[in-house]
Formats: structure tokens, C-alpha cells, sequence
């Protein structure tokens, strides 16, 4: 591992850490996914129990990490937190081929205010990773406000841009309520964006990474698991990193793809319906198999598209059983036609 730091601004104290795995002929010198690791501390420290050993965890399975220690609130606080993401962002895509980084395929994760800091990375950012985790997220005003008034409420910013989040809390968070948590994960879920979450049923605030060598209050001993969880999630995302590059991800950013520039099976049946012509010439083998399990049903063909008009084509296609072969198929011919509703 090489490990040094950059210096974004002295007059602010803000470093960026970073994390490299070595170069070596063991391993192939494919570009690697990226972590930036946001600390929490309530913007007044940078915890050292959530850096440089949540780094650490993603290296372990082939990301190159960054630490990013931000402008802290005697120093100015905020909007400089968010533009000091930006800016590290900016340093290290000037550096990607040299850190052997993949700029498409970056993500963070931040800790309390730090995730606050990850949620707005997902929301208001100029450079918006793949995929934000945000753990125990300071979200609501009462607990952002004891921070710095006026910062963003994350859950206000929301849109169909916005990165798919994974969000992490417990029961019984004494100092972020999980409703946080909740509140964010709702406004992602009426947005369309793909989102997980987990409410733990124990293990208060500051859990880090869940370990008891990391953590030394009561805790449900299954915390420790959303780091795995969250890595896996990111697979799904932005696919795995592999010693021949990616795989391909197996989810789309938002839940419903109707606001794409181009179909495919990812858009709900009530939004192909309302396509041209050519779109349902496609999806006629569909509309076939969903006449079909109407009458055998006792539904009308009009009745049964209303009721399952929300689900996308994917899922119908799934439920019809429809081999994967010929849903990719279809995927592909609809990926070449522009989304005009």
C-alpha cells in the first residue's frame, strides 16, 4: 500500500489521504474503483474511527481509498465541505491514470456529519459519485442546526439525478433519531432512485465499522455486517472490479428508467404503453403473454395493464417467464429508440 497526503488547503486545514494499492506483477494494472471516506464529528473533528480503517475495508476488495478531511466549522464550515469534495475530485481525475483510479466508478461514504457530507455528494454536488453510503446521516434541521445553520437538508435536494445511496442506522441512535435515515431513504424512494437501507436493532452512535476493536459500546453484532452489504450493493451499481475490469451492473440509478434518454425494459409498462407505433411492435410478444394470463385470470386486458402499469417491463417479463436471453434482446432494440414522452 502507498500512502500520502495532499494538502487542498493549508489556510483550512482540508488533506485528502490517499490509499493506493501497490503496482506489482501479482496483480493486473487495471483502472480500480475509488472510495472517498468522509469522517464524521459533528463538523467540528474529523474522527479518526471513521477514516483511515473504513479505507482500509475497500482496499481489501480492490478500491483505491481517499480520506478527505474538510473545512471544519471554526474554519468557515459550510458550503466549503462540499466544495471541498469537488475539489478533491477535480485533483484526483487529474491524477486517475497515474492512481490507477476509474473515474467512472467512484463512490463515498460518510459517517454521521460526514454523511451528511456523503448525501449531499449524491445531491448537490458538481462531481456526484456512483453511489453514496451513508451511515448514521445527519439529515433533519434539529441535529443539522446543532451542527451550523442554514446547511442543506439533504432529503430536500432529491432528484432524479441524485446517486443511488445506501443508508446504514440503528434503533437506537441516541444522537441522529433513525428517522434521519428514514426521512432520506423516503424522499429517494418518491424520486424513483435506487436506494437500501438498514435499521439495526442496536449499537447507538459512532458505531464505525462495527468491530470491538472499533467500537467499544453494546451493539447488535450483526452492525458490522452492512460493510460487506455495502460493498455488494456497490456491485450491483456500478458492477464488480474484476482483474479483467468490470462486470456489468445490475441495476439501473433510478428504480424506473422512464426519465432516461433512451426505453428499455427498466421503464414501466404505463410509460411503453404511451410510446409510438414502433415501440409496440416490440413489446408485442408482452401485451401477448399479458392477454393471455388476463383471460386465464378473469381480468380484462385494460383492467390487468392498470394494475400492474407501474411495474417495469423487466419484472412482467421476469413474472411471464420470459428466458434472459430474449429480455436482453429486447433491452437492446428498445435502448436504440429515444425516450420522447
Amino acid at each position: 500500500m502507498k500512502t500520502f497526503e495532499i494538502v487542498l488547503s493549508e489556510e483550512r486545514n482540508v488533506t485528502l489521504t490517499m490509499y493506493l494499492n501497490l503496482e506489482s506483477r501479482e496483480f493486473h494494472h487495471t483502472a480500480r474503483p475509488l472510495m472517498v471516506v468522509l469522517p464524521g464529528g459533528g463538523y467540528a473533528m474529523c474522527s479518526d474511527r471513521e477514516a483511515e480503517i473504513v479505507a482500509l475495508q475497500y482496499m481489501a476488495v480492490g478500491y483505491q481509498a481517499a480520506v478527505l478531511r474538510y473545512t471544519l466549522r471554526d474554519k468557515g464550515g459550510w458550503p466549503h465541505p462540499i466544495n471541498d469534495y469537488d475539489q478533491a475530485m477535480e485533483y484526483i481525475a487529474a491524477h486517475a491514470e497515474e492512481w490507477h483510479i476509474d473515474m467512472d466508478h467512484t463512490a463515498t461514504v460518510g459517517f454521521s456529519a460526514g454523511g451528511h457530507l456523503a448525501a449531499c455528494t449524491a445531491t448537490i454536488a458538481k462531481h456526484k459519485p456512483r453511489g453514496a453510503i451513508c451511515v448514521y446521516p445527519a439529515i433533519l434541521a434539529d441535529i443539522l442546526d446543532g451542527c451550523q445553520p442554514d446547511m442543506p437538508r439533504p432529503h430536500e435536494h432529491v432528484s432524479g439525478d441524485t446517486s443511488p445511496c445506501y443508508i446504514v442506522t440503528v434503533r437506537d441512535d441516541g444522537l441522529v433519531n433513525c428517522k434521519n435515515s428514514l426521512v432520506f431513504a423516503l424522499a429517494l424512494e418518491e424520486k424513483g432512485v435506487q436506494f437500501e437501507t438498514h435499521v439495526y436493532s442496536y449499537g447507538n452512535h459512532g458505531f464505525s465499522v462495527g468491530t470491538p476493536a472499533i467500537y467499544y459500546g453494546s451493539i447488535s453484532p450483526r452492525v458490522s455486517e452492512w460493510v460487506s452489504g455495502s460493498i455488494g450493493w456497490l456491485e450491483e451499481i456500478m458492477g464488480a472490479f474484476t482483474d479483467k475490469g468490470f462486470t456489468k451492473p445490475v441495476l439501473e440509478r433510478t428504480l424506473f428508467s422512464d426519465g432516461e434518454p433512451f426505453l428499455s425494459v427498466n421503464c414501466s409498462l404505463k410509460h411503453i404503453l404511451a410510446q409510438p407505433e414502433e415501440v409496440q411492435t416490440l413489446v408485442k410478444p408482452l401485451k401477448d403473454g399479458l392477454r393471455a394470463f388476463a383471460e386465464k385470470s378473469g381480468f380484462t386486458y385494460e383492467g390487468l395493464c392498470s394494475f400492474v402499469g407501474s411495474y417495469t417491463l423487466r419484472t412482467l417479463l421476469e413474472t411471464l417467464l420470459i428466458p434472459q436471453e430474449k429480455i436482453e434482446e429486447l433491452n437492446k432494440g428498445l435502448k436504440t429508440i429515444p425516450n420522447t414522452l
